[in-house]
């Protein structure tokens, strides 16, 4: 806020030496900014950690689960990234502000939406998932996802591909049950068959590159699943929104496991 009550000082100041006429515009954004109210209630109540603020300028949420908070190291990793989200979108929200009533637009406050849910929480391992909802002011806001991996002997928090020998092969390795569950999965929100024309949004995408992988497990013990988040425009046009494909781990992608991570995960059906 320090910054953007900087920026509107030294805004202010110059248009007062190019008459009142031009005043008027950023006279009302001090206002509003001045008369923003944020509202940041804190809810942990043993079910986990849910932030929100919502001033005139953004709305913020972000939000993770107890198991998260039964890790004091790891929690720690999601204050920082809490914190750093929220200043980042704050920072960007004021710059937007202060840019629409230079140039005479309308501003459309921004907004960030983060919850992580838990994927897997296995003995050696505990896998999470988050979707982000993004709005910056233009046509629509927009889904991202992300993912962690925390290695609970080691105390270590890592991407779930950096668990692989290769993210070539992995692709490889799943490609054809990918596009297989990926076409059924289009089809379902189509009405209609996937046909094989070469059209965009018809053709196969590439696994690793296009969706973020998840681990999950179907036994509480050992990494049985490999999932495939895919966010709009990658698999379908923004109408169709996210895509979510999920196999079992098979011979092919248990064997391109790291061997330090391979005791975690089994062959599922």
């Amino acid at each position: 806020m320090k910054t953007l009550v900087s920026l509107l000082s030294l805004s202010l100041a110059l248009t007062a030496c190019n008459g009142a006429k031009d005043a008027a515009p950023d006279a009302q954004t001090a206002e509003a900014t001045a008369t923003a109210k944020a509202q940041s209630p804190d809810e942990s109540d043993g079910g986990g950690r849910n932030v929100s603020a919502k001033t005139d300028d953004y709305e913020f949420s972000y939000e993770y689960p107890q198991q998260v908070q039964n890790i004091p190291e790891l929690e720690a990793i999601f204050d920082s990234r809490l914190h750093d989200k929220r200043e980042e979108l704050q920072k960007q929200a004021a710059e937007a502000r202060v840019d629409a009533a230079k140039n005479d637009y309308p501003f459309r406050p921004y907004s960030l939406d983060v919850e992580w849910d838990v994927v897997a929480d296995i003995p050696a391992f505990l896998s999470l998932s988050s979707e982000y909802y993004t709005y910056t002011g233009g046509a629509h806001g927009m889904a991202v996802f992300d993912a962690l991996v925390w290695d609970k002997q080691v105390k270590k928090a890592l991407e779930p591909i950096e668990m692989f020998t290769s993210s070539a092969d992995l692709a490889d390795a799943v490609r054809s049950d990918y596009c297989a569950q990926l076409d059924k999965e289009r089809a379902e929100k189509r009405g209609e068959p996937v046909k094989d024309d070469g059209s965009m949004f018809n053709d196969c995408i590439d696994p690793v590159e296009n969706s973020m992988i998840i681990v999950g497990s179907s036994n509480g013990e050992t990494f049985d699943r490999i999932g495939f988040l895919i966010p709009p425009y990658n698999a379908g046009p923004y109408a169709e929104g996210t895509y979510e494909v999920t196999l079992p781990v098979s011979a092919a992608v248990k064997a391109l496991v790291s061997p330090k991570y391979r005791d975690a995960f089994t062959t599922g059906d």
